[in-house]
């Protein structure tokens, strides 16, 4: 029967059937971790592919081990489910995965180590981004937010913390109210740390500079795949250094990246052009390999694709 089927606590089962508690503490408190997870459609071979499942599902058990939430799956058993998830379903389209580890505890103490933790993946069929004006014709418009990026110091920014976004929804409303698009967080000293949900890349007299884990970044799967695909395959070399705002306003291209955007030109920031107001060279042809590879059209790195068919 086709149809969405999700995965909870050891059962699949649809989603309307999936039940969780009020008092649930996650809802109240923010104690999840989860992962974006994108599965590519390629007509031509007839395959679904998922990327960087591994990576994904290795940076996801981190983040609960960091967050004290107890995972007894591992990365491997977790990929089986999401390909098992995706085979009932019996989807021919691009899918983005949602898994997500939550405190279970119904009891609204702040310590939740006692209720133990549930498991869910969800599945949200989505359209590519080929071609979308926001990444092939005007760009992305950014502003640096008044909202800093919250620190290591303070939470795990490191681990996917689902607590830590209300900093990413503050710092992206800002934005939109602002007429842009998305938003730029400094960090609490004043450097380039990332987008609301996206990590940056710089173009600037041939080489790519990028914030380094260090200034309070997401360790980002997409961003580990690009830098590979700049260095192999397009000769770029790349630079991981702290990055002054003002260095935003002159470098030649600018890209976010992230599972759920791809890989996307900025062209202003903060009202200034950046380069010449154009989706760039580079970065146009970094998103053309990028999802050529995703969709298992060229090659990409061993063992990035996991057919689901």
């Amino acid at each position: 029967m086709a149809g969405l089927w999700t995965y909870l606590d050891g059962r699949i089962l649809r989603p309307e059937d999936a039940r969780i508690g009020l008092l649930t503490h996650a809802l109240h408190y923010g104690t999840a971790v989860f992962e974006g997870i994108r599965a590519y459609w390629s007509e031509a071979a007839g395959q679904l592919n998922i990327v960087a499942a591994r990576a994904h599902y290795t940076r996801f058990a981190r983040s609960a081990r960091i967050m004290r939430l107890p995972l007894s799956e591992d990365a491997d058993e977790l990929v089986a489910i999401t390909v098992e998830l995706l085979r009932r379903s019996q989807l021919r389209e691009d899918v983005y995965v949602r898994p997500i580890l939550f405190a279970a505890s119904q009891d609204l103490d702040v310590d939740y180590r006692a209720g133990g933790a549930s498991l869910a993946v969800c599945l949200v069929p989505m359209p590519g981004q080929d071609g979308q004006d926001a990444h092939e014709g005007a760009g992305l418009r950014c502003v640096t937010s008044s909202w800093r990026r919250v620190p290591d110091a303070a939470m795990p920014v490191r681990a996917k913390v689902a607590g830590a976004y209300v900093n990413s929804c503050l710092a992206h409303l800002e934005a939109l109210d602002a007429g842009c698009d998305e938003a730029i967080l400094l960090t609490a000293d004043g450097h380039v740390s990332e987008a609301s949900a996206e990590n940056l890349l710089l173009l600037r007299d041939g080489a790519c500079i990028t914030p380094p884990v260090t200034d309070d970044i997401l360790e980002g799967v997409t961003r580990a795949l690009l830098l590979r695909l700049l260095t192999d395959d397009l000769g770029v070399p790349v630079l991981e250094r702290s990055v002054d705002r003002s260095e935003l306003y002159v470098c030649d291209e600018l890209l976010l990246c992230g599972t759920w955007t791809e890989v996307a030109p900025v062209t202003s920031v903060d009202g200034r052009a950046v380069g010449d107001g154009c989706p760039g060279r580079i970065g146009r042809e970094l998103r053309r390999r990028y999802l050529a590879a995703v969709r298992g059209e060229s090659p990409g790195p061993a063992g990035w694709l996991v057919p689901v068919y």
